[in-house]
């Protein structure tokens, strides 16, 4: 009732065409998929729009490759950004207005309120381990720094300096008590001594305050990184252009731009004030100001973005957008007391 094999061919009716002549059937299937897979070198990668390369398509090169899109410029909070840096500028040079011997508490208000924002906006950002450890010390450090800057028979950073490192050693002691902190402790140093050394750092504005000529320059450097880093925002917000990396929302023309026009609003306000300040030297104290405060800020958006690589989740939202123009100001005291120094 079946057919069966034929005598004369020996082969199945039920099988398929004949192989050809001279030459074993070929084979298909997932098996012959993994040779040519293993004879090309690996899985056929997809052009773009979705079609495999074909053999004529020619050799592969890097445009056909899919690119990841830079990382969006929103225009808002770049202005946001930029608005935030012009305002704590301003009222740090307000304050240090009504800073002089005997009534120096305003300004010292304003400073510590500075400091509890910075260690607030990067413990929250970096989120070091023992992360009440690393804020308490920081808020501590905050007080013993504006107190040592005012307590000090002579205005000098010495003082300073011993303040920063024994609160390192105190956020890392607290940081080894605990076994799941302890394994952190190393890779996370470099975040914990930013954090305490850029409270202590804002404290140099105080001692700047007590030296002649510092409340002038604390005038002069402030408001050029306040200018250079809202031209810069406003400038990102309106073309960031050329992008400095596809995943930093920044251009480089604001970057230079803005620490230019904060050099030229530096040097216009040294024609104003009084000796020893003349309009060059106001320029290159307000140059070297300008420009730690926009590299500053710059740094703060290249470790964000190192971050959300690494695969680390966002943190809060406003702390992450602050962090970059107080880290600045943090920066750009210490400049403005050397530059101060050296010139005046």
């Amino acid at each position: 009732m079946f057919p069966s094999n034929s005598p004369e061919t020996g082969r199945d009716p039920w099988a398929d065409d004949p192989p050809p002549a001279g030459g074993a059937a070929p084979r298909t299937g997932p098996a012959v998929e993994t040779d040519e897979r293993q004879r090309s070198g690996g899985p056929r990668r997809l052009r773009r729009g979705g079609s495999p390369r074909r053999p004529e398509d020619g050799p592969e090169t890097d445009d056909d490759e899919e690119e990841e899109p830079p990382v969006e410029v929103r225009r808002q909070l770049s202005l946001a950004i930029g608005g935030f840096a012009a305002l704590l500028g301003l009222g740090l040079v307000l304050a240090a207005q009504t800073s002089g011997p005997g009534h120096r508490l305003p300004f010292i208000i304003v400073v510590f309120t500075v400091q509890v924002l910075f260690v607030l906006a990067w413990t929250m950002v970096t989120r070091p381990p023992a992360l009440a450890v690393v804020l308490g010390v920081g808020v501590v450090a905050a007080v013993a720094a504006d107190t040592v800057a005012v307590r000090t028979a002579e205005a000098r950073l010495t003082p300073l300096l011993y303040v920063a490192v024994g609160g390192v050693l105190f956020a890392v002691l607290g940081q080894l008590v605990r076994r799941v902190d302890r394994v952190r402790v190393t890779d996370s140093l470099r975040t914990t001594a930013t954090i305490v050394f850029g409270v202590v750092a804002l404290a140099t504005l105080i001692v700047l305050s007590r030296i002649p000529a510092g409340t002038q320059a604390i005038t002069v450097c402030l408001t050029a990184s306040a200018v250079a880093l809202a031209v810069a925002r406003a400038a990102d917000a309106v073309a960031a252009w050329p992008r400095l990396a596809p995943q930093v929302p920044r251009g480089a023309a604001g970057v230079v731009g803005g620490a230019m026009v904060g050099t030229l609003v530096s040097a216009l306000l040294g024609s104003y004030l009084v000796t020893p300040f003349t309009p060059t030297r106001a320029a290159i104290i307000g140059l070297v100001a300008a420009v730690v405060a926009v590299l500053a800020d710059l740094a703060v958006g290249y470790a964000e973005a190192g971050r959300l690589m690494a695969g680390e989740l966002p943190s809060v939202w406003a702390a992450r957008h602050v962090q970059g123009p107080l880290g600045a100001f943090a920066m750009a005291a210490p400049a403005a007391y050397l530059m101060c120094r050296l010139l005046l």
